[in-house]
């Protein structure tokens, strides 16, 4: 069975990018415009990973983030912030907030591939 991936992000093109990434690499994608988006999509269903950009309109990245960490189902999916933020004070707040890895955009399909899969177990 594939593992399911939520990308949250608020750039069309973006979340577009990355769905087509994963679904060559065989996960299944579910697709989220902002943190409240995603959070509202959370409805019990497994979710292996995710993958949110920092600043998006409604609830940012680290909001969100915060606000994952704090429920009970999902607590422990872990997190990759996919974000044109490069400075270590951002990371470090991500890092505090629950992140398990920091892209940068733009990025190489290989490189995300390749923290999604140290972060998904088989």
């Amino acid at each position: 069975m594939a593992k399911t991936i939520m990308v949250i992000d608020d750039s069309a093109s973006i979340r577009q990018v990355v769905n087509i990434t994963l679904k060559k690499a065989g996960y299944d994608v579910v697709e989220a415009c902002d943190g409240r988006d995603a959070l509202g999509k959370l409805t019990g269903q497994k979710i292996n990973l995710m993958v949110c950009d920092v600043n998006m309109p409604n609830m940012d990245g680290i909001s969100f983030l915060k606000a994952l960490k704090a429920s009970q189902g999902y607590r422990f999916t872990p997190v990759i912030m996919l974000t044109t933020e490069s400075q270590e004070s951002k990371k470090q707040e991500g890092k505090e907030a629950g992140a398990r890895a920091w892209v940068v955009k733009p990025f190489k399909p290989e490189q995300m591939l390749e923290a999604v899969s140290k972060l998904i177990l088989p």
